[in-house]
C-alpha cells in the first residue's frame, strides 16, 4: 500500500509540476460553472434550489476531461522507457496501475471539492436537498472513477498520448450514448442488456438521489475490470 500512495503522490505533484492539473482544472470549472449558471437559470427565476443541471454537465465535463488526465499515465512512460524503470524496482504491475489510479482520482476529487462554492450558492437561495446533493457528488465519483480505470487502460495499450485519449473516449461513447440508444431501439432480452449496460442511466439513477446496489455493482465492475484489463496489458508488454 505505501508503493501504491508513493506512486499516486508522485502522478500527483506531475500534474501540478507541469501545469496540466491547473489547466484541466480551470477548463473543468470554466465549462461546468457556466452551463450550469447558463441553463440552469431556473435556480433564480423561481428559486429551486438543487444541483441536477450541474451534476449533468459535470458528468459530461468528466466525458472529456479525464481521458486527458490519464492518457498520459502509462503511454507516456512506455515511450520514454521510465515504464520498464520503474518496472525493475521491486514494483508489480497491480502496484503500478492501482498508483496511477488513484493519483488520477486524487485530481478528479480536488477539481470535484473545488465546484463546493456552487453548493453554497444554491444552498443560499432555498433550501438545498442534502440528500440528492451527496447522491449527485457519489454519482460523478462513481463516474470518475469509472472513467479513469478505462482511461488506464486505453493508455497501457499504446505508447502514444493522442491514440490513448481517442480510444478512451471511444469506449467511455458507448457506455455514455451508444448503450443507451441501443436500449430505446431494442426490445426484450436484447434491450434489457443494453439499458443494463447504459451508464448515463445507471448515473442519473444516483444523481436524483436514489442509491440502488445494482447501480453501485454497475461502476465498480467496469473500474475493476478496467483495472484488471489494465493490468493484463502492461504485463504482457513487460513480457514482450
Amino acid at each position: 500500500m505505501n508503493i501504491i500512495w508513493t506512486i499516486a503522490k508522485r502522478e500527483l505533484a506531475t500534474f501540478f509540476d507541469s501545469l496540466i492539473a491547473y489547466i484541466i482544472l480551470v477548463l473543468f470549472l470554466g465549462f461546468s460553472g457556466f452551463f450550469t449558471w447558463l441553463y440552469g437559470n431556473d435556480i433564480f427565476l423561481v428559486g429551486q434550489a438543487n444541483l441536477r443541471v450541474f451534476f449533468n454537465i459535470a458528468s459530461w465535463s468528466l466525458f472529456f476531461f479525464i481521458p486527458a488526465i490519464t492518457m498520459k499515465m502509462l503511454a507516456e512512460e512506455r515511450k520514454t522507457g521510465t515504464l520498464e524503470l520503474l518496472l525493475t524496482k521491486s514494483v508489480s504491475d497491480r502496484e503500478v496501475i492501482l498508483g496511477k489510479f488513484l493519483g488520477s482520482i486524487l485530481l478528479v476529487c480536488i477539481a470535484l471539492a473545488a465546484t463546493l462554492p456552487y453548493v453554497i450558492t444554491v444552498s443560499n437561495i432555498g433550501n438545498l436537498d442534502n440528500g440528492g446533493t451527496i447522491c449527485g457528488y457519489l454519482g460523478l465519483l462513481l463516474l470518475s472513477i469509472t472513467y479513469t480505470a478505462i482511461g488506464i487502460f486505453a493508455s497501457s495499450i499504446t505508447t502514444n498520448q493522442i491514440v490513448a485519449f481517442m480510444t478512451a473516449l471511444l469506449i467511455s461513447l458507448f457506455f455514455q450514448i451508444i448503450f443507451g440508444v441501443l436500449a430505446q431501439n431494442f426490445t426484450g432480452s436484447l434491450g434489457q442488456i443494453f439499458d443494463t449496460l447504459d451508464l448515463q442511466s445507471h448515473f442519473e439513477s444516483i444523481s436524483r438521489g436514489v442509491l440502488d446496489s445494482k447501480d453501485l455493482v454497475y461502476f465498480l465492475s467496469i473500474t475493476v475490470l478496467g483495472l484488471y484489463l489494465g493490468e493484463w496489458s502492461l504485463s504482457k508488454r513487460h513480457i514482450s
